[in-house]
């Protein structure tokens, strides 16, 4: 569609307006009229670059959230390695990071393109990510790297959604300690 061309500040404004929005509000909350006025941009502007709110959440999540998060760590140490990794997934988890990527996998449900997306943007990148941290010697021998990590992202997941325990660095150490006694 020819057009005026996007002006990445302007985009990029967007994209922090709508994270902000649904640091505040929660992802149900935000819309994209919401979006456009925090931004101080027109509707027909957000409109033209995105379709949904779940497509400019989810490309504020990978390229202004992903920006901000360190790199893995990697001391040498397999243990302090998974604990590091695992409390930095945690924080993010807790934070707008885990707002969107809830409200999106919600979205998801009903949307089989939004749900490819996620996976290939979020869950598996995040997926990979852990399981490297794991294959540094995390995991005692003969246990499927692959089960692990749905362990962990499930133990996360299931807190978050139902939010009767803590996501945290006790869960982090908890989990190290888990893995570290399966023979």
């Amino acid at each position: 569609m020819a057009g005026r061309p996007r002006s990445e500040v302007a985009r990029k404004a967007i994209l922090r307006a709508a994270l902000d929005l649904c640091a505040r509000d929660g992802y149900q909350s935000v819309t994209m009229k919401g979006i456009a006025q925090a931004a101080g941009s027109g509707r027909q502007t957000v409109y033209r670059w995105w379709q949904t709110k779940a497509q400019v959440l989810l490309e504020g999540l990978t390229e202004i959230l992903a920006a901000e998060v360190p790199p893995i760590p990697e001391t040498g140490d397999a243990r302090a390695d998974l604990v590091a990794f695992l409390r930095q997934a945690f924080a993010l988890a807790r934070g707008v990071a885990g707002q969107v990527v809830v409200g999106l996998m919600a979205d998801a449900q009903y949307d089989q393109a939004l749900a490819a997306e996620l996976r290939s943007k979020i869950i598996m990148p995040r997926r990979r990510a852990l399981r490297s941290v794991l294959e540094r010697g995390a995991l005692p021998a003969g246990v499927d790297p692959e089960l692990a990590v749905d362990l962990i992202y499930g133990a996360m997941w299931y807190r978050l959604l139902n939010r009767h325990a803590d996501v945290n660095g006790e869960l982090a150490e908890e989990i190290a300690g888990l893995l570290a006694r399966i023979r």
